[in-house]
């Protein structure tokens, strides 16, 4: 199915036949900067863009966006002055406290997150602070489970935005609370695996306030033509460094004034059901 994916430049197509590939295959595959370039923004939404395309023909549901990139320290160890975004589609998700299948990633590595649900369309209007604050329905605790078609995670910023911004799974927690209940910027969050702490930070960490990367997510995808819809969930970025993932990791995250998330790693091929 990957050799008939067509694009209008031969090495945007390339680059999503190699991911396309790497996903199908179970194999990590090398970077495609080869093809693309390191920093060439629009090489690299390009191969995402076609990505997305073939995963709607194959019937997966878009249901918001993950904001990546969000830390001043891994947008400098990547040489890139911005964020990034990637599609979330519904199979993506798994349950809160579910388990993840041994064999569903290649490479995963968990952070946390504020999720927000929108409430409003984010396609009209200034899409200042105060417009998306008040677009916004709810938040939620998240946790993003990353992973990378490329192998070793050898990325830069245009293999890791054409690569869908490194997408992998989503977990959004039991409880929800409206910007009246809940100022994201003063959140507080530890991640633990195995109930040991292995990741800290909070809402500043998210480009100074994950209000501000919803508020440039909601600006570039007006730019791309495919603005935010009420009813998508937006992941905003980790609140604090990612960790590896392994067989049989338990992780649990609590980000106040939020409450806790949870997910599952199984330990074999042959545990239970992925939920």
């Amino acid at each position: 199915m990957n050799q008939n994916l067509r694009g209008g430049d031969d090495a945007v197509a390339a680059a999503a036949r190699r991911l396309l590939a790497a996903a199908a295959d179970h194999v990590p595959c090398s970077p495609v900067r080869d093809l693309i370039g390191s920093d060439d923004v629009k090489a690299a939404y390009a191969v995402q863009e076609l990505l997305t395309a073939h995963r709607l023909t194959t019937g997966a549901r878009v249901t918001g966006r993950k904001i990546g990139l969000t830390s001043p320290a891994v947008q400098a160890q990547l040489g890139v002055d911005q964020p990034d975004f990637g599609v979330l589609f519904d199979d993506m998700r798994v349950v809160d406290g579910g388990l993840v299948p041994t064999g569903r990633l290649l490479q995963p590595k968990v952070e946390a997150e504020i999720a927000f649900v929108l409430g409003a369309d984010l396609a009209e209007g200034p899409l200042d602070a105060e417009q998306v604050r008040g677009a916004v329905a709810y938040a939620l605790p998240a946790l993003e489970i990353v992973d990378s078609r490329v192998a070793g995670w050898d990325i830069t910023f245009g293999d890791t935005v054409a690569d869908n911004g490194s997408s992998g799974l989503y977990v959004l927690g039991a409880a929800t609370k409206t910007l009246a209940e809940f100022e994201p910027v003063s959140a507080v969050m530890t991640l633990a695996r195995g109930g040991e702490t292995v990741s800290r930070g909070d809402g500043a960490a998210c480009l100074g306030d994950p209000l501000i990367a919803l508020a440039w997510l909601a600006r570039t995808a007006r730019e791309v033509g495919d603005p935010l819809r009420a009813g998508q969930v937006v992941l905003s970025g980790a609140l604090g460094p990612m960790v590896v993932a392994g067989p049989g990791d338990v992780f649990a995250a609590e980000i106040s004034g939020l409450g806790p998330v949870s997910v599952r790693f199984s330990a074999s091929a042959d545990e239970g059901t992925p939920v």
